[in-house]
């Protein structure tokens, strides 16, 4: 059975998520960790729960999403995996944190993309479904795990909010798009574990939403 970890990060407060089971081994998605103590805080809850990490993957590259891709690379000998269309989000990162003031971090590069329908593997028979959510980002996607029923959705699905689309390559009718066609066809007690914030449900979304009322 897949336990999610919910650890946030940064002055964006984004939530990094590690997911693991019975086996301990474990995916990194969307490491936030910025600072130095915020990388040994990561380093030492993986050590706690006596995880091997297996696999990095982003649901985008916004900057907020990708301070600590090279720190978990280097660290566990892994690679990150992203959609292709979100390369130039990822490698114009380092420009985003400049826009902000925010001190340079090392960059990270892609070792594999992600397609939608690609089923991700690790553990005891533990598997995560990819979903093609573009609207945020270009090469937005989310992980859905069907037997479990939660997907982590990254920027896309927020409780009572949806992600920005003021940032280059964003569409706000894509990202509306999305979440009506491969979030809101999912079953409504479903559980979405977004970037930032609470957790919510495909159902409370559906009623309460503002952004997606009909």
């Amino acid at each position: 059975m897949i336990q999610i970890a919910l650890l946030t990060y940064n002055p964006f407060a984004e939530n990094t998520y590690v997911l693991y089971d019975e086996s301990l081994e474990a995916l990194v998605i969307d490491p936030g960790m910025q600072s130095p103590a915020e990388q040994a805080h990561f380093q030492e809850f993986v050590q706690q729960n006596q995880l091997k990490v297996v696999g990095l993957l982003n649901t985008h590259c916004h900057v907020d999403h990708v301070f600590g891709n090279q720190f978990v690379k280097d660290t566990y000998q892994v690679g990150l995996q992203i959609h292709k269309l979100d390369l130039p989000t990822l490698q114009a990162a380092q420009i985003a944190a400049q826009m902000y003031n925010i001190r340079p971090f090392v960059p990270s590069t892609p070792d594999s993309f992600l397609e939608a329908g690609e089923v991700i593997n690790f553990g005891n028979n533990s598997t995560l479904e990819v979903l093609f959510v573009p609207g945020h980002a270009p090469g937005h996607v989310a992980f859905l795990s069907r037997e479990q029923n939660f997907v982590i959705g990254g920027d896309v699905l927020f409780r009572q909010s949806i992600g920005r689309t003021d940032f280059p390559g964003c569409n706000h009718q894509d990202l509306l798009n999305s979440i009506r066609t491969q979030l809101f066809t999912l079953p409504n007690d479903l559980r979405v574990y977004p970037g930032h914030g609470l957790e919510t449900t495909i159902g409370y979304e559906k009623q309460y939403n503002p952004f997606l009322q009909d």
